[in-house]
Parts: structure tokens; sequence; C-alpha cells
């Protein structure tokens, strides 16, 4: 044989929908051999979706897992190597793939390597497999590892030396900021170190605040890309094994993407993901005229189209007019439903209610979030009506340091923005005005000082550092983990530094009762996340 084909089905399981999985497991397949493909490679744990958490612990996954070998043993002339649950007799649970051929199962591999860090929790629900699965087909001999096993230096290197030539790893690794363009480069010198061919299949799709990328590719064993898949598509890809020159053929590749569409991209596929395996029918937020719902909405728009987004604005006595035009305008530009409700009677009832109790004691905060609230109690019941999903519009910054108001812009069911610094929703939302002939969000949302307008002529710097000196603080504290002493080191000046992170550590008990969001980065407000109290 000359050459022979490998797929990689670069796909988005529904977790727990077994049946669905397989059904669309066995069309890949199908579509694979169409293509001439031999070897067809799905992500980890395919069958059931990555993470399915508790779910692994039902006595019913090992059931269904034995329907869906049933009928993926229906596929005949080529191999699939797919990731799956194995639960052995003698209790023991793996992360596993399964070589199949036929209807044959030519071996079953149990990941080696567990990842227990960040979001990820193996150990809790397998136990470590500690052997390896070699097959030689077509001439050409075979590994497989399973994700976290590939960056163990040790693990690929006992591949080598049983003298496998291409290694087929299944993934289902999380996206963050940089990450695609890190995976591809560690393991170029990974292969060129160990000499070996590395097929990459990852899987893609929003996952409640997790983000798969997908991003596969196929690494030569001189470390060039033969093919590199476009990031946030569910697609199927064919390389060329060609015998005589020992190489996978490379084929045209998708090019890395910028860091804004890379982000951008994210969010989007997320929010895409969360509303229509969530069942909503579309989703519903407050545009305020500022930068942050204006993006918000934007990313709702793009994820599911203009007309499943619902955009409402509710202006009180400190809102400016050019809010009121500016949450208009983008609405028309957009295409969404657009509706205005005054707040004014809400708040003045809210006000009468307390007022035996307040008395006469000074304004302060409390009035102004009763704004808030009045906004967030409309929201939540156009949503019971209608049925849409409230998009949370705050921000990384905002929900770090506690600017922000519980039961008022933190409610909703999805927070699209929540793992995203205001310094960088300033750049989104310039990358996403560049894509259109006619900006979506207009000019002065983006360059006019962003403002809560919950009392006269407030502006967040009011409150708040300037957003690239807090996002730089914020930045150092919760990516980095670096100390107070370590930050002002570093320039910064010391009473902000200590009034920036004073407020991070007070406001957790806000962020824990905040909606989840699209993780963007390695340290979001999430499980992976303790603020010290």
């Amino acid at each position: 044989m000359k050459s022979f084909k490998v797929a990689l089905a670069q796909f988005s399981p529904h977790i727990g929908n077994i049946e669905a999985n397989v059904q669309k497991m066995i069309e890949q397949a199908n579509q694979a051999k169409k293509q001439n493909a031999n070897i067809i490679v799905f992500p980890e744990l395919a069958t059931i979706g990555y993470p399915a958490e508790d779910l692994l612990l039902r006595p019913s996954v090992n059931k269904r897992t034995a329907q869906a070998f049933e009928q993926l043993q229906a596929v005949k002339d080529i191999v699939m190597v797919f990731g799956f649950v194995n639960a052995t007799e003698d209790g023991q649970r793996y992360n596993s793939a399964a070589v199949m051929k036929d209807g044959q199962i030519l071996g079953i591999y149990n990941k080696q390597n567990l990842p227990n860090y960040s979001v990820f929790d193996e150990k809790r629900y397998f136990n470590e497999g500690h052997q390896h699965l070699v097959f030689e087909y077509l001439g050409h001999k075979f590994g497989v590892l399973i994700c976290e096993d590939v960056w163990s230096l040790n693990t690929v290197q006992q591949l080598a030396q049983l003298n496998v030539e291409s290694v087929l790893v299944l993934n289902a690794s999380p996206y963050e900021v940089g990450k695609p363009q890190h995976r591809i480069a560690t393991l170029q010198e990974l292969a060129k170190q160990i000499n070996i061919h590395l097929i990459y299949a990852n899987q893609v799709g929003g996952q409640d605040d997790l983000i798969f990328d997908g991003s596969s590719f196929v690494i030569n064993n001189t470390g060039v890309v033969a093919l590199r898949a476009e990031s946030y598509k569910e697609q199927l890809y064919v390389v060329d094994y060609e015998v005589e020159n020992k190489a996978y053929k490379a084929v045209e590749t998708a090019p890395a993407l910028d860091t804004m569409a890379e982000i951008y991209q994210a969010l989007v596929m997320s929010t895409r993901d969360y509303v229509e395996r969530s069942g909503f029918p579309g989703v519903i937020l407050g545009l305020s005229g500022g930068i942050d719902s204006a993006l918000t909405l934007a990313i709702a728009v793009d994820a599911i189209g203009a007309d499943k987004v619902q955009a409402v604005m509710m202006p009180y006595t400190y809102t400016s007019q050019i809010s009121v035009e500016d949450a208009a305008e983008q609405a028309k530009r957009m295409g969404v439903t657009f509706g205005i409700a005054e707040i004014h009677p809400i708040v003045n009832s809210f006000m009468q209610t307390l007022y035996p109790f307040f008395g006469n004691s000074p304004a302060d905060a409390t009035e102004e979030n009763l704004q808030a609230r009045a906004r967030g109690t409309l929201l939540m019941g156009l949503s019971n009506k209608f049925g849409n999903l409230v998009l949370s519009t705050g921000n990384k910054s905002e929900l770090a340091v506690g600017y922000c108001t519980l039961y008022g812009d933190m409610v909703g069911g999805f927070a699209v923005l929540k793992d995203v610094y205001k310094t960088i929703v300033f750049e989104l939302a310039k990358y996403r005005n560049s894509l259109s002939e006619t900006a979506v969000i207009p000019e002065r949302v983006i360059t006019r000082p962003p403002s809560a307008e919950l009392r006269p002529d407030q502006k967040d710097q009011d409150s708040l550092p300037a957003y690239d000196v807090l996002d730089a603080i914020l930045y150092a504290y919760i990516e980095e983990d670096q100390s107070q002493d370590d930050i002002i080191a570093k320039g910064f000046d010391k009473e902000v530094v200590e009034k920036v992170i004073k407020l991070v550590d007070r406001n957790e008990y806000k962020r824990r009762q905040g909606a989840i969001g699209p993780r963007i980065t390695s340290r979001a407000f999430s499980r992976d996340v303790a603020i010290q109290s």
C-alpha cells in the first residue's frame, strides 16, 4: 500500500446523550468512508461527552454504553478509535479508548495520567491505567493515548521504544486564551524529540462554563504541521499518510486566529451551545447603552440569531439621553426585538415602602442598588412570561471587585462576559465592529467613559482605578497568584493595590451567587479559584 488515510472527527458530543452521540459517530464514520478513510479518530469519552461528572456514577451508564458498542459494531470497513467509559467487572472505572474494526474490538486502552487540577477532577471518577495499547494496521504501527497522556514525556517515550510510528491522541482539552497555539508549539517539539507522528483529535463545543475549541491537528515526526483544523467548528478532517515519504501529506490548514477573534468566537459558540442545549427558545438582556451590554448583545445575535434575541432599555432619572439613543440604535442595527420600560414607578414604590425603615437616612449605595434590582426583576418577569434565558452582562473586572448588584445586574442564567476583563471588553467591541461594513456597536458606546448611571454624573472611575490599572492589578493577583507586596513592588500605588485586593477578597460571597459563564482564562471565577478571606 502506497498510502492510507486517517480521519479526525472533531465533533461536539451532548453530555449524557449517549444514543445521540453514537448516531453522530456512525454518521461521521460513514462520511469518512466516503472519503476513503481507513481509520477514524474520535475525541475523549466521545460516547458520553466530557465532562460527564457524576453522570459517570449512574449504574445505567454501563448498560447504555454496552448498547452503544452494539450499534457501533455495525460499522464496517473502517477502524474506529473512540473514547468511552470502561466499567470493569471488578468494580474499576476507566477513561478509555476502544479500537474497533468490523465489529471486533482490537484493543482497549485505559488512560494512565489522570488530571486533577483546575477544572479537572478525574481521580474522583476513574482509576489509572497501566498498560499501553499498540496495534499494527496497513503495515503501520499505531499507539493510542488520551489527552493528559500526551503531555507526559515518559509516557510518549515508552511508545517510541515500542516502535510506534503514529500516536492517535483522543482529547477533551478545554480552551483558554492562547492554548491552541501552545498545544501545537509544544507537541511540535515533542514530535521531533521522540521522532513520532501525532494525530490529535479534540472535542469541540460549549459545556456549561467550559469551552472546547477543537483546533485538532496532525504533526509529523519532523515537527511539521500537516493539518490544523478550524477552531469552534464541528467537522471531519482527512489526512493521507504517504508510505514512501513516511509522513502525513500536508493539506490546506486553518490559519491561527488572532487573540480577539479567538476569544470572540469562543464566547459566541459557548453562548449558542448553552442556550440551545438548555432548551431555551431565545435570550433577553438589559441593554443599557453601555459597552458591556452592547458587546453581550452582539455575541448573542451572532450566537443564535437576531430573531431569538430581545433587548430592553430600562431608564431612570440618571440615565442619559445618549444611553437611550445608543441602545435603540444598536438594537435597530442588529435587528433585535427592543423595548423601553421606565422603572421610575417601581423604584419610587420601593422607596415609599422602605421609608418607615429608612427614615431620613442619607442616600447611599442602597438607593442605587434598588434601581438595579428593579431592572433585574423586570428581566426575570419577562423571562418567566416568554421563556427566554436572561443573559447577565457583567465583566470580570466588575465581578472581581464587587462593582455589581446581587439580584440586580447580576441576575441571569448565563454571564457571557464573566471571565472577560474590562480592557478586553473594549477590544472585543472594536473587533466585532471590524467584521461589518457598518459598526453594530455605536462608536460613542466604545469611546465615552463607562458609567453605571445610578447617580448624577457617575463614572466608574469615581469608585475604581482606571481600568488599565485595575486589570493589571487583578491579573497579577488572580491569574498569577502574586501577593500584595509583589504587586506593589512592580510599581503600583500602595493604597490602590490594598484597596483592590480588599475588594476582591470581600466580594467572594457575591461571585459565589453569580451565574456561570464561559471560561477563557486559566483562573476563572469558578470551581478552581479560591480567594483568601
